[in-house]
């Protein structure tokens, strides 16, 4: 079997996308009294809780060390940035730099039509810790979940500027590259509706972003404020299926390779407009521009197309797949036929 980077993950989906049809998992019946109706009584079983097959996952991509070339971090808590973390419960506040993107997971409630909520959850759940576990990779700090979404923090006061925009491109890419590749398939042969991801970045300099406490007691959190960690979910909202939408801050760290950025318009209530963000008395015109992922990913030097066209890593061996779910010859059976991503040939 050809040894898939996102493999465990692509298993897993697969695996619930055909064992899950509604009422399948729903074991115990009982009836309501006086009413004669059946009533479900369960305890569905979140998979994703599962601390040894979260880290098996998450080892299995290792293989994305030939590309960051950074110490790998793991099981990382929500919203804890180390650089900031000082920050808590104060009334101090400081300016730095940081890269923010978000993440939102799309169409999942076309789910429901076909699966019970637990389902649904896992489903989402599982496309959600694939995310997480690939940002960890690249030295991205998950900062916030709201539903289905990412937010994601890359840079710290240890890491260059330019380092945190290259991560977080290639984090976003990863991304982008295993819903468009990897699941297509699989919702498309269950006859629902495709799930896919819509990115949004930016960069706020320094004296743009201020790190502060928010909120009170333990109903807090370290955040920033700033209008460059604001757009990128305005940004994400601007995207295609699976596409990553980018400020002007971020194509200027990639003035080398200008021809990955395509500036298109801000659509709002039917309208085009020339720039996403704007204050004319300051002569403030700010642009957002869809970012080619795909090239992006195909020139890296570490990554090489296959003459079927397929990407894969150069010299890079990837880790046999390490999925612990109990019914391990079923799950093979039904996660076979979905499209390789980054084989190892």
């Amino acid at each position: 079997m050809k040894q898939i980077l996102y493999k465990n993950y692509a298993d897993d989906i697969a695996y619930m996308l055909r064992t899950g049809s509604k009422g399948q998992n729903k074991s115990k019946m009982t009836f309501s009294k006086g009413l004669g109706a059946p009533a479900m009584e369960t305890n569905p079983t979140m998979n994703w809780l599962n601390e040894n097959k979260r880290e098996a996952n998450f080892r299995s991509l290792s293989a994305l060390n030939a590309i960051t070339g950074t110490e790998v971090k793991h099981a990382e808590k929500l919203g804890s940035h180390p650089s900031f973390s000082h920050l808590k419960n104060t009334n101090n506040s400081e300016y730095h730099y940081i890269v923010t993107m978000f993440v939102d997971i799309k169409n999942s409630t076309g789910l429901f039509k076909k699966y019970d909520p637990d389902v649904v959850a896992n489903i989402c759940r599982v496309i959600q810790m694939a995310a997480i576990h690939t940002c960890w990779y690249f030295d991205g700090y998950i900062h916030r979940l709201q539903g289905d979404g990412l937010m994601i923090y890359f840079g710290s006061r240890n890491t260059t500027k330019q380092k945190a925009v290259d991560n977080s491109l290639m984090a976003a890419s990863f991304i982008s590259y295993f819903m468009e590749n990897d699941l297509r398939n699989m919702f498309d042969e269950q006859g629902v509706k495709r799930i896919y991801s819509r990115i949004g970045i930016d960069f706020g300099d320094d004296d743009d972003t201020l790190w502060h406490n928010a909120g009170i007691g333990e109903c807090s959190e370290v955040t920033t404020t700033g209008l460059h960690t604001s757009l990128p979910c305005k940004m994400q909202g601007q995207a295609g299926s699976n596409g990553v939408v980018v400020g002007d801050n971020i194509k200027n760290y990639k003035i080398s390779h200008s021809d990955y950025f395509k500036n298109i318009p801000y659509k709002s209530e039917g309208e085009d407009y020339d720039y996403i963000y704007e204050i004319p008395e300051e002569k403030f015109f700010y642009k957002q521009h869809e970012f080619n992922w795909r090239r992006y990913l195909k020139n890296h030097p570490s990554v090489e197309e296959t003459d079927d066209g397929e990407l894969k890593f150069k010299d890079v061996i990837l880790p046999a797949s390490t999925n612990v779910l109990n019914n391990i010859s079923q799950l093979q059976q039904n996660a076979t036929g979905y499209k390789p991503y980054f084989t190892n040939k």
